[in-house]
């Protein structure tokens, strides 16, 4: 038996200082350059050491490759050295890449300047910071607040320069300050949350954030604050229809308005990753990002849909309860939502079906789906039960989502666990849009039945989509390498 533990730890250290190498570099691309790597979607910057790591087993797992962090730290202290352009670089992807096909080059350098070539030049992605306010701050604003000041860099996205409430007594700004800095559900914040008294701002992880009283967007004037064109995130979710979010652009300095929420009537839903191009026929500034669900089972139907063609369907989800249910029996205007939500099983409506068809007409009538809250404060699981036009397999299905979290115009949006001992806790502060649980994919006997479990942060993962979609919006996108 093979007892050797100082081997061991000291084989442990020596990733340890790999690992902390490969961090202080991913900081200085992201901070010098504007480069944010990723390892399969995972972040390197402003992680511990240890979670860096556990990032490098996951990949060598997942993407059946010799991946070390000896491999990525060179890589990353390599592409310091390159006059690299705005990116956001899968550093798993090059290191699979280097493995695979290392030998075919002179060195490291030249494998780099070969695979980044189209991102080497900072001409060749010119980004015009662009100015953000938050409509509201509950869970979805809060959540945007953290991620907006994190990926800040050097501030040439989105700068998060406001946030509009209604005033709720005199120590408004301490309470929501506080409720900024620690989450029962996600944590602690990482970093700073300071408040000027004086001028009514936050100051988050350097981001100064004037807190706007006000009890409607008419009485906001934007310009006031150094506030122009600026796009506002909608998170109350009250209003839904294309002239109701029209009243945001009647204030001054306001540009665009993105809704975190199913939009109504005419108005296009988006799922980011899935048919954001359909915005080319936007002309009113006045986006939806369709709701959490529909983000998370779309990019399953695509999939599928574009390998094997859909006939019909149905989507349930298995829901964390909400902020629209009650704490305790209560009045409650729709049916069965006012019976305790941290006690009971409530079956219910979602209107992820109809978002669905406003996304991808063509399945319009072929899918029915419903909803049951559950006792959980996040993280929901859809379960797409659906009969294709060709058959298949467990083996082929997984495959085909396993691709897509790896490669592809979905990498973003589809994770992939393999794990027999995956739950839905292991998915709170998923950055994807939806994460798919293999190891119980079902195939029916002819191969044309379908079951995929897609679980998903309908809080965390939810709003990362939000914040690709007004990335997307405000034309700040960077190159990407994944």
């Amino acid at each position: 038996m093979n007892t050797n533990f100082t081997k061991e730890l000291n084989s442990w250290i020596e990733n340890e200082k790999n690992a902390l190498a490969l961090i202080n570099a991913a900081s200085e691309l992201s901070l010098s350059k504007s480069v944010e790597l990723v390892l399969f979607r995972r972040k390197i910057n402003d992680q511990k050491v240890s979670e860096v790591l556990s990032h490098h087993e996951y990949g060598k797992n997942f993407a059946n490759i010799p991946l070390t962090v000896g491999i990525t730290r060179e890589i990353a202290e390599i592409m310091c050295t390159l006059d690299l352009a705005p990116a956001r670089i899968d550093i798993g992807r090059l290191a699979k890449e280097w493995v695979n096909e290392g030998k075919n080059y002179a060195s490291m350098a030249s494998f780099l300047e070969e695979k980044l070539a189209a991102l080497i030049g900072t001409e060749k992605c010119i980004l015009k910071p662009k100015d953000v306010v938050l409509y509201g701050f509950g869970r979805i604003g809060r959540l945007a607040a953290r991620l907006l000041t994190e990926q800040i860099g050097k501030g040439d996205q989105l700068r998060l320069k406001a946030i509009v409430v209604r005033k709720n007594g005199k120590d408004d700004i301490d309470k929501r300050a506080s409720l900024l800095r620690v989450d029962s559900v996600h944590g602690p914040l990482a970093g700073t949350v300071n408040i000027d008294h004086e001028n009514e701002r936050l100051i988050v992880n350097g981001n100064a954030i004037q807190m706007i009283y006000a009890n409607h967007p008419s009485e906001i004037d934007y310009t006031k604050y150094g506030i122009n064109d600026a796009l506002i995130i909608d998170n109350m979710g009250i209003w839904k229809t294309r002239e109701d979010l029209g009243q945001h652009l009647q204030a001054k300095g306001a540009k665009e308005v993105l809704l975190t929420a199913p939009a109504s009537g005419d108005l296009l839903n988006i799922v980011y990753g899935v048919n954001e191009n359909d915005l080319g026929d936007v002309s009113d500034n006045i986006y939806s990002a369709a709701s959490c669900t529909t983000n998370a089972v779309a990019p399953v139907l695509k999939r599928l849909d574009d390998v094997y063609g859909i006939l019909d369907g149905h989507l349930e989800t298995v829901h964390a309860y909400t902020n629209d249910q009650n704490l305790i029996d209560n009045f409650h205007k729709k049916g069965r939502r006012g019976r305790s939500a941290p006690l009971n099983m409530v079956l219910t409506e979602t209107g992820a079906a109809k978002a669905v068809f406003k996304i991808m007409p063509h399945l319009k009538g072929k899918l029915t789906a419903n909803a049951v809250r559950v006792p959980t404060p996040n993280v929901s699981l859809a379960i797409l039960s659906i009969s294709l036009s060709q058959s298949t397999s467990v083996e082929e299905v997984n495959e085909l989502f396993r691709k897509a979290s790896l490669e592809g115009a979905l990498v973003e949006q589809i994770d992939y666990s393999i794990s027999p001992e995956h739950v839905s806790s292991d998915v709170v502060g998923s950055t994807a849009a939806t994460v798919i649980d293999s190891t119980n994919t079902i195939v029916s006997d002819n191969g044309k039945r379908v079951v995929v479990y897609a679980w998903y942060d309908n809080e965390h993962g939810y709003t990362c989509q939000v914040i690709r979609m007004a990335k997307y919006i405000a034309k700040v996108r960077r190159l990407t390498y994944y």
